[in-house]
C-alpha cells in the first residue's frame, strides 16, 4: 500500500519531470501547491509580510534555477524548505547588520483583498486586545530564541512538521531535533508564565 507521503512524493516528482522536459506551466502547479506553507515559515521567521513574500518567491525562483542540483530520492518539499529556511536565516542576518528591526502587523484575519474578516468586527474589544497583547508576547519570546531553536520551533509547531522533516530540512539529527525544541519550550514557557 502506497503510503499519502509517498504517493504526494511521487506527484511532486511526476510535476518536475514534466518542468525538465520543457513544461514551462508545470512548476506552476509545485508553487501552488507549496507557497502558503513556505510564506507561513518565512513569516514566521521575518514577522513581515512583504518580506515573507519576498522569500518565498526568491525560494522558488532559486529552486528552479537549482533543480538540475534536486536528488530525487530526496523530498521535493523538504529540499524546497531547507532553501527558504536558508533565504529567511541571511534575510534575518543581513537586517541585524543594518540594525533595523522587525514589526508585528498585527494579528487580525483578513480575506484575500486585505479586508478584515466580520469576525474581527464583531468580536469584544477587551477579548481582541488580550489576544493581541498574547500573540505578540509569544512572536517576540519566538524572537528572542537562539537562530536554530527558533527554526526547530517554527517548523514543529507552526508547520507541524515530523522530526524527521525538521532533521531534513535542517540538515541535522532527529535527536538534535528533539534537544532544540526542548530547550526552545523550556525557553517558551518560562517566558510565558512571567508577568502572569
Amino acid at each position: 500500500m502506497v503510503g499519502l507521503e509517498d504517493a504526494e512524493r511521487e506527484a511532486d516528482l511526476e510535476l518536475l519531470r514534466a518542468v525538465k522536459a520543457g513544461d514551462a506551466t508545470a512548476y506552476r502547479g509545485l508553487v501552488e501547491k507549496y507557497q502558503g506553507r513556505l510564506y507561513g515559515m518565512a513569516y514566521g521567521m521575518v514577522r513581515n509580510k512583504e518580506d515573507a513574500r519576498d522569500i518565498t518567491q526568491d525560494a522558488f525562483v532559486k529552486a528552479y534555477s537549482s533543480l538540475d542540483s534536486f536528488r530525487t530520492e530526496s523530498s521535493f518539499y523538504t529540499w524546497l524548505y531547507r532553501i527558504a529556511m536558508n533565504l529567511s536565516i541571511d534575510f534575518l542576518r543581513k537586517r541585524k547588520r543594518q540594525g533595523t528591526t522587525s514589526f508585528d502587523e498585527g494579528i487580525a484575519a483578513k480575506d484575500d483583498d486585505g479586508n478584515m474578516l466580520a469576525a474581527h468586527h464583531s468580536e469584544d474589544p477587551r477579548k481582541a486586545l488580550e489576544r493581541k497583547r498574547l500573540h505578540k508576547k509569544i512572536m517576540d519570546a519566538v524572537e528572542d530564541l537562539p537562530e536554530d531553536q527558533r527554526q526547530a520551533i517554527l517548523l514543529r509547531e507552526l508547520e507541524g512538521l515530523s522530526y524527521k522533516e525538521i532533521a531534513d530540512i535542517m540538515g541535522i539529527a532527529e535527536g538534535t531535533v528533539m534537544s532544540r525544541l526542548f530547550y526552545a519550550r523550556k525557553k517558551l514557557q518560562k517566558v510565558l508564565s512571567e508577568d502572569r
